[in-house]
């Protein structure tokens, strides 16, 4: 098998020295053939573009076709994604405890690139940023009279069951279904030398015959996720910075505001990609997390402090009192006909909606966080995308949400009114009502609003150039490109179409991952096989994927799926 390129440029400049550089992990996966990546770099646009023009032509249509989709997935699969989430927990607790916790992403010498903040804020900026922002408010109000297994005889009650779902949809099970995505990507590419793409954290498990057509479908599945995800968000973005903007400025949202709004996204987001990982994303990632500290600080400094210590703790205990029945319940009534509308479905509207968009987002996030992962064990990896960002979930919501319901208690429901006519108004609507700070904080979200989307696009386009360019490295103007590419799709959606149009390929976009969803259990069932089978063979091979000398050369796998490293003192280095 052949190197990279920057393999071969290394292998030259070896000749004759031993001082040359060797970029690690080696490169040790299989070379895409020419036919196959001119399928992956021109199909998914292709059938994006036919989409939208689908959904831009005939909107009712789509919309339509779309609906029935959503119902036949809820109806028949809502078990599925259910025993999947619990799947991804369970993965997560053998991961987290047993000694496969101990091995090293990069192999044993391997160190982390980025200081425990930076990592912390990059992983949860890119996860779940612009998300909490979105639904720290609006979920609570919208679920506080009406949700599932949390008893809600009182005002109290309703108040707290609100919360505690919202704990739950966007807490430690969304993480744990992004980890287990992460960890197959991570342990694929830092310790097997492997792209870091979704067919080579797969295919190995299939039949030898069917792995080079499987892999081709499998990156088009991703690559396609990953742009319909990013362009959609990027729509939604913009509307809620123009929410927020108009909050504390008197502008009224405007496609001609929009197209401004996407243009200065874009524009950082370009230049996050040109200086870099550390330069570009690390640093606004800090910035995300300062500014949050600072909006939940005031929030509970200036707030209802007193109700919301109070709602924290109760909130807490009732996670953890119902958290296993709340990932278990399937409203198995709904079963017993078939299901008309999927909006007959409590699970249509929430768990499973949210379950399917956490599967969606999977490609770029989980993608990037095994980017930067690389020098962390298994078990602080595990913890670290888990527990830490359900933490930061849970105070947020607790702190935000509770604050929301007692000053919607004190206005007469004003908020849910708001929620009501504006989803995304929500946290805008709940900072109009504290006092002294109030205003503040309505610049601070909305800048929040912005800095929090640049980084999921950036680490969607490092994830999206990773997949269409592996195992060559993407330079910066790809990465601009692509940005201005999905920057060009957002616009499209906003301007010919609205809101409605945006919230139609969102939803297909989450009806996609119904298929994907099987993509990811066999990466799962692979990762595991990897580990089981993890001897000291594979362990060496861990150490020479990632020993940077250069008298360490390549000779044929006799598997023919890659190449092994050996140490041959004297000899030129070749493929």
């Amino acid at each position: 098998m052949s190197l990279n390129e920057t393999e071969r440029k290394n292998a030259r400049k070896g000749e004759g020295s031993s001082q040359a550089p060797v970029e690690v992990p080696r490169f040790m996966g299989r070379v895409i053939p020419p036919l196959d990546r001119l399928l992956i770099r021109i199909i998914p646009p292709a059938l994006i573009v036919a989409v939208l023009l689908w959904v831009l032509l005939s909107p009712e249509q789509a919309s339509a076709v779309i609906s029935e989709m959503r119902t036949f997935v809820t109806g028949k699969f809502t078990w599925l994604f259910i025993l999947y989430s619990v799947f991804t927990v369970v993965m997560c607790l053998w991961l987290s405890m047993s000694k496969v916790g101990r091995i090293r992403l990069g192999g044993p010498k391997a160190k982390p690139e980025h200081s425990k903040f930076a990592w912390y804020s990059m992983l949860f900026a890119c996860g779940q940023g612009i998300g909490l922002i979105f639904w720290s408010v609006a979920e609570p109000i919208m679920l506080r009279d009406e949700n599932p297994v949390i008893p809600s005889t009182t005002p109290a009650g309703a108040a707290e069951g609100g919360i505690v779902w919202t704990y739950f949809h966007w807490g430690l099970t969304a993480w744990a279904m992004y980890c287990v995505v992460a960890v197959c990507l991570a342990y694929s590419h830092h310790n097997l030398g492997k792209t870091l793409t979704f067919r080579e954290a797969t295919v190995d498990l299939l039949p030898r015959w069917s792995r080079r057509g499987a892999g081709v479908v499998i990156e088009l599945l991703a690559i396609i996720a990953t742009v319909l995800g990013l362009a959609t968000s990027f729509g939604f973005a913009a509307l809620q910075f123009t929410s927020g903007l108009s909050s504390f400025t008197g502008l009224s949202p405007s496609p001609a505001l929009w197209l401004v709004v996407i243009a200065i996204f874009a524009g950082i987001t370009c230049i996050s990609a040109i200086v870099g990982i550390s330069k570009g994303m690390a640093r606004i990632s800090s910035l995300n997390s300062i500014l949050s500290i600072v909006l939940v600080g005031a929030v509970l400094v200036f707030g209802p402090t007193l109700y919301i210590v109070s709602m924290l703790s109760q909130t807490f205990g009732s996670f953890m009192a119902n958290f296993v029945n709340m990932s278990l319940w399937t409203d198995a009534s709904i079963t017993s006909s078939p299901l008309a509308s999927w909006q007959d479905s409590w699970n249509g509207w929430w768990t499973v909606f949210i379950w399917c968009w956490v599967i969606a987002f999977s490609p770029f996030v989980a993608g990037f966080i095994a980017r930067i992962s690389r020098g962390r064990t298994i078990r602080e990896f595990v913890i670290g995308v888990t527990i830490i960002p359900t933490l930061i979930v849970m105070i947020w919501v607790g702190v935000i949400g509770a604050s929301a319901i007692y000053y919607d208690d004190a206005s007469n429901r004003s908020i849910s009114d708001a929620v009501s006519a504006d989803t995304s108004a929500g946290l805008f609507a709940m900072l109009e009502h504290l006092p002294l700070v109030g205003t503040i904080l309505l610049v601070v979200s909305t800048i929040l609003v912005a800095t929090y989307y640049v980084t999921s696009l950036d680490s969607g386009i490092y994830a999206l150039s990773e997949f269409v360019s592996a195992p060559n490295k993407s330079g910066p103007v790809f990465r601009v490109v692509l940005v201005l590419s999905i920057a060009t799709v957002a616009t499209v959606l906003l301007t010919l179409g609205g809101t409605a149009v945006v919230d139609t390929v969102q939803t297909g976009t989450i009806i996609g991952a119904f298929p994907f969803s099987f993509v990811i259990i066999l990466m799962i069932i692979n990762l595991i096989r990897r580990l089981i089978k993890r001897d000291k063979a594979i362990k060496q091979l861990e150490k020479d994927i990632n020993n940077p000398d250069p008298n360490l050369v390549f000779v044929a796998d006799p598997d023919g799926d890659g190449a092994i490293l050996k140490e041959v003192p004297g000899q030129e280095r070749h493929t």
